[in-house]
């Protein structure tokens, strides 16, 4: 999710070395890593930059388009001769702002509101210093730069992230770690670093200050070392970082020592907090005497958010209803001409806080599928209370290409418009599975049921059913407006390559 992968390490933190404490720079596989992470970053900011220059100094000469919105320009400007020096200006504003950073970049929104930071202060720089000493630097080069530029930056950063992430999944560029806390804390954050793999973090070790006599922890995590022994630990085991979970050292003033040792010897230092699937926008450190205050903001369920989401919906449900009706009628058509039979199907699906309603597909089975189903239930692919089954028999032929891009869900638009479901949210349950539930799974009917959701980005049918809760309930704790648009827009790429749809 991007994932919400960003929010898996917590807090993250570097402290500085006490004076006269040397430090060392010894390379190591995780540093080259940066240091190959940072020079693409660079070359890639240079290239959209440059682009950005050449597309402003050729366009601007096409003064229609400027005047038809209010840009008036200056052909003597001289552009070509500043060009360069903006160009530079614009690299080193990037660098100023912690914007080419390999440490935080890969995952979350950081990297792209630092992106963006330093174009608006550089393009506000540019404008108010041509201001003041009275140079007549071409407004249409000025607007096409910065415009085009920021873009380009923005859409560089976006490939690049993908690049690093499809490699840190094929075991290139990965940051070795070790999980220091106790065995089940250690558990819990490598379960959660191997499942995310695109973040880049191989745990090879544990340090725990009770290790268990197997020299093991449950999850087959190795222990190496006692946390309070970072120093030996360190000697004979090359390592990038170290994740501090709870349990890993007994007051401030051990971590404060420990922060330095690793400062000194250019290991990274995380502190994993005993929060999961929290977003980072509800997660906000103040410093209090000297205390990192970790302050856990309300999930976004308010009135004024939930009337905004209905809003949202009825607007963004009415538009894709019209726009798409040719192809509601052309597959309406096609299921028709397939068996002669009904073109809708109607299933009892629950909704929020339990309540029941009709959700509307386009039939993809034969007519009689929920008789059949009962002879298929040994044949049940899935886990937890879902049926799933890759070679269904019950689906016909043009159900196939339906459920493969997602066009039978079309109707449940009526649904949305409606208001029993929403655009985006956890996938709408059976009856039946509902009744199944234990535990901490029903919070997921504390939101609308959505068309699509993360479950949908994050691989559909493919996903287990504990992966499928686990995406449920982190929506349905940090849902935001923001978050809605952007799985709707990795939904289109999810609908068309077709992906775990079955």
């Amino acid at each position: 999710m991007d994932q919400g992968g960003s929010d898996v390490l917590g807090v993250l933190g570097r402290t500085s070395a006490p004076a006269g404490t040397a430090t060392t720079t010894a390379p190591r596989a995780g540093t080259n890593a940066f240091v190959k992470t940072r020079a693409a970053m660079i070359a890639a900011d240079t290239m959209m930059i440059s682009i950005a220059a050449m597309a402003a100094l050729v366009l601007r000469s096409q003064t229609q388009w400027l005047a038809a919105v209010g840009v008036t320009d200056q052909l003597g400007g001289f552009p070509r001769e500043v060009a360069p020096q903006l160009s530079l200006l614009w690299l080193l504003a990037l660098w100023a702002f912690g914007a080419q950073s390999p440490r935080r970049t890969g995952a979350g929104s950081w990297e792209y509101q630092r992106v963006l930071t330093a174009s608006l202060g550089t393009a506000a720089l540019v404008g108010i210093g041509a201001y003041l000493v009275q140079i007549q630097l071409s407004r249409g080069f000025f607007v096409i730069f910065f415009g085009i530029g920021t873009s380009l930056l923005l859409v560089g950063r976006l490939a690049l992230r993908r690049a690093i992430q499809r490699a840190h999944v094929r075991g290139h560029f990965r940051s070795r770690v070790l999980v220091a806390g106790t065995d089940r804390h250690i558990d819990d954050v490598a379960r959660v670093l191997r499942r995310e793999s695109w973040l880049g973090y191989e745990v090879v070790g544990g340090l725990s200050p009770t290790p268990p006599p197997s020299g093991e922890t449950l999850g087959g995590v190795e222990v190496v070392g006692d946390p309070s022994a970072v120093s030996a630990v360190l000697e004979r085991t090359d390592v990038d970082a170290i994740v501090f979970a709870d349990g890993a050292l007994p007051c401030a003033d051990d971590f404060r020592r420990t922060a330095w040792d690793l400062e000194s010897r250019n290991v990274q230092m995380i502190v994993v907090p005993s929060l999961s699937d929290i977003s980072r926008q509800r997660l906000d450190v103040r410093p209090v005497a000297g205390l990192p205050f970790v302050h856990v903001e309300r999930p976004q369920r308010d009135l004024p958010m939930r009337v905004c989401k209905r809003i949202f919906d009825v607007i963004g449900s009415g538009l894709l209803l019209l726009l798409l009706s040719p192809v509601t009628l052309l597959v309406a058509l096609a299921i028709v001409l397939d068996d002669r039979g009904p073109v809708l199907f109607r299933q009892r699906r629950v909704g929020i806080a339990g309540q029941h309603f009709d959700c509307f597909k386009f039939r993809s089975m034969c007519q009689d599928a929920d008789a059949v189903l009962q002879r298929l239930t040994e044949s049940n692919e899935g886990s937890g209370v879902l049926f799933k089954m890759k070679a269904d028999p019950r689906i016909t032929r043009v159900g196939r290409v339906l459920r493969r891009y997602s066009l039978d869900e079309l109707p449940q638009l009526l649904n949305v418009f409606a208001g029993h479901m929403s655009l985006v949210g956890p996938r709408p349950p059976l009856p039946r599975e509902v009744d199944a539930y234990e535990g901490d799974i029903v919070q997921r009917l504390r939101v609308r049921p959505g068309m699509t959701g993360l479950w949908q980005v994050s691989g559909r049918s493919d996903l287990s059913w504990e992966d499928t809760v686990r995406l449920d309930l982190y929506y349905a704790d940090n849902w935001s407006i923001t978050q809605d648009a952007m799985i709707l827009l990795r939904t289109v790429k999810a609908v068309v390559g077709g992906r775990g749809a079955y």
